[in-house]
């Protein structure tokens, strides 16, 4: 297993005059290794079987059962958190979005049916303070636990003039596996099928310029206070910080037990734009807003920021993080599955003979 805080300023490490040294151009190596000391309780954790070697190595090594599959295919996907971390920076509270980081990348593996089997990150930092490194990697952690997956290593960066002392970035990427012939997609959507809505836990990781332009410049907002319209027992800051759901082992469970044909991570673009992702030319998802009512963030931002329905509905969840297609006779079993593994779900829709679009009808149910 691979992780290290390597130094990626930019600058030449030799000395250049009698005395310089790394540390005095902000550089601070033993920080990084203080960092590595922390997160290894937490890295270990989320080690599965196919994990070979320990912390500090260069590369991370999993070896894949191969004799599982016919014909296994390897599925990756690289994402990030986005602003959301500004957000995060500004409430000097880093231990959740490692969670976020998770479930952009390792929900967006099980679409097509994979498996998630190992991730590694990326942190960019203006200064390696270990503590805050530790709790971001802890965050990560946990969420390669929630989805089944190994943290096998990953890398922090030190860039000193580049990034302000407070700032960071994180990245991450994701490889899992399904076998050939039950690979999920458009090609197996047909008319009938049924679509299942799971909840989001609230905005997730996407929109938030916009929800820093809405609340925090033109609202004149303070994360630290309350909010009228939201949870009286959170301020504005940790509404804002709710980590991602991670659907990973919820979706993998309804391939286990039910025909699903396809599923829809809603991120960026919302629930139409990404659903279209997961339909072939012949058929149109018509989705039934009264079906559901989106947390009141939502509203929030809204009304506050004057924003529309249709520009509301193509930036942020709207309170639906995953879609599953499946086959209509499966729809009941379906639903009584995932309310059993306390899930949020409900019928939004149905697959219609069409044009690939996707159609959205009603009005959404007040909160």
């Amino acid at each position: 297993m691979e992780d290290e805080t390597r130094v990626s300023d930019g600058m030449d490490a030799r000395n250049e005059t009698a005395g310089a040294t790394y540390a005095a151009a902000g550089v601070d190596i033993d920080a990084g290794d203080r960092a590595v000391e922390l997160m290894k309780v937490k890295v270990k954790k989320t080690l599965r079987p196919e994990v070979v070697g320990g912390l500090g190595g260069f590369a991370g090594l999993f070896s894949l059962d191969v004799s599982r599959y016919t014909r296994p295919l390897l599925a990756s996907s690289t994402d990030g958190v986005g602003t959301k971390l500004v957000i995060a920076q500004m409430m000097g509270i880093h231990d959740t979005v490692g969670v976020d980081l998770v479930a952009m990348v390792i929900d967006d593996l099980v679409v097509c049916g994979a498996e998630p089997l190992f991730m590694q990150d990326y942190i960019a930092c203006g200064q390696v303070v270990p503590e805050r490194i530790a709790d971001i990697v802890g965050g990560i952690a946990d969420g390669c636990r929630w989805a089944g997956c190994a943290l096998v290593g990953g890398e922090t960066a030190e860039h000193p003039g580049l990034l302000r002392p407070d700032e960071y970035d994180i990245s991450g990427t994701g490889v899992g596996v399904v076998e050939a012939d039950k690979v999920l997609g458009p090609e197996r959507v047909r008319p009938g099928d049924v679509l299942i809505a799971m909840r989001s836990s609230g905005l997730h990781s996407n929109g938030y310029s916009l929800v820093r332009h809405v609340l925090l410049g033109a609202g004149r907002m303070r994360l630290d206070s309350t909010v009228d319209e939201l949870d009286a027992d959170k301020t504005l800051g940790e509404v804002l910080l709710t980590p991602t759901q991670i659907y990973a082992k919820d979706c993998l469970a309804l391939i286990e037990e039910t025909e699903v044909h396809a599923f829809a991570h809603i991120t960026g673009g919302g629930l139409a734009a990404n659903l279209a992702r997961s339909l072939p030319a012949n058929v149109d998802a018509v989705v039934d807003r009264a079906t559901w009512a989106p947390q009141r963030i939502f509203d929030v931002l809204a009304s506050r920021g004057r924003v529309d329905r249709a520009e509301m509905e193509r930036t942020f969840n709207m309170g639906v993080g995953m879609v599953a297609v499946v086959a209509a006779e499966d729809a009941d079993r379906a639903l009584a599955l995932l309310t059993a593994r306390h899930v949020d779900a409900w019928v939004v829709g149905e697959v219609l003979t069409g044009d690939g679009d996707v159609r959205m009808v009603g009005t959404n149910v007040a909160t």
